[in-house]
């Protein structure tokens, strides 16, 4: 067997992946027997965003990865076939992206908020992207502004952007640069011309690496990694439904919106729910204005989704 190395895997299928060495070089490489996670119940134990450690196979001389290093972070969503087990759909991310549209398709509040929480609960940075600003109506100016003012002030980075007219790019790319970055978003949202407006090169890429590798394999992409030609990386997240919390506790969704967090030990009951309670500082911080009213209607919207401890935050494709 040859010397251990390290690499970073770009590609999953579940049961082959891409990994990219220090010398940028791609090449494929397989689990070997049983690899699991203590504490992690995923059908893919290796996810794009990992570290691993690899070796040859003195059979065949394919890659056969050996260890994960430490994650920092990770993301997962519900399996497709197996309610009760998880994809893990990134790991190791510095920022997650949401491009959210006023108009042609309309983000909702409700949708942005399931993503922030969704970020939140996985110790991932998110950002918010104010996409297509050009095509605005002064209504819809307004309404931009008012969100844009909501999620600032409870400190969320908010940037509006035009894909088009290039306003706001060069902001999005120097938070991207050097950093692990995933970009999610509606179907007709524009991300994909805010990946061509900040690295105009990345379409080749994606062609490249998507021919070269995993033919006659089964496919079934969980995501996929994309370096930018100025440092750092992206990952696209085709086609995730029900990419969000799994089995947590309905009384941890507080603690999620982080506005809420200075109020939690105020309230009476250490359990509170700010439904109906008595003496809850949530509900009176609702009614003083000191947390936004929309904010906490899409948290009673969360809350009530669900009674169950299975919890689902949408499609972030």
């Amino acid at each position: 067997m040859s010397e251990i190395k390290k690499a970073l895997v770009v590609r999953s299928t579940g049961s082959w992946f891409v990994l990219r060495g220090d010398d940028g070089i791609l090449f494929d490489a397989r689990i070997k027997g049983k690899f699991r996670i203590e504490g992690i119940k995923s059908t893919n134990p290796v996810a794009v965003g990992d570290f691993v450690d690899y070796d040859l196979d003195s059979d065949d001389q394919n890659a056969i990865i050996t260890k994960i290093h430490d994650r920092k972070n990770y993301i997962v969503r519900k399996s497709v076939n197996l309610s009760k087990q998880t994809q893990i759909i990134a790991a190791n991310v510095d920022y997650a992206f949401l491009v959210v549209t006023m108009a042609n398709p309309r983000t909702s509040s409700g949708f942005v908020d399931r993503f922030l929480v969704t970020a939140e609960a996985y110790h991932i940075t998110p950002i918010l992207i104010f996409n297509k600003i050009d095509l605005l109506s002064e209504e819809e100016k307004f309404e931009m502004e008012y969100f844009m003012d909501i999620y600032s002030s409870i400190g969320y980075q908010c940037i509006p952007t035009s894909a088009i007219e290039g306003t706001g790019i060069d902001q999005v790319k120097a938070l991207m640069k050097n950093k692990m970055s995933m970009l999610s978003g509606h179907s007709g949202a524009g991300k994909s011309s805010i990946i061509n407006a900040v690295d105009d090169t990345l379409s080749t890429k994606v062609g490249d690496i998507s021919e070269a590798h995993f033919k006659g394999k089964h496919t079934t992409t969980f995501a996929e990694m994309f370096p930018l030609s100025f440092g750092g990386d992206i990952i696209d997240t085709p086609g995730i439904k029900g990419f969000g919390l799994v089995d947590f506790d309905k009384y941890d969704l507080n603690h999620y919106f982080v506005e809420f967090r200075q109020y939690l030990s105020d309230c009476k009951f250490s359990n509170c729910l700010h439904l109906e309670e008595p003496k809850c500082a949530v509900k009176e911080a609702v009614e003083n204005e000191e947390i936004s009213p929309e904010r906490y209607k899409n948290y009673l919207a969360m809350l009530s989704d669900d009674e169950a401890t299975h919890y689902r935050t949408g499609d972030f494709s």
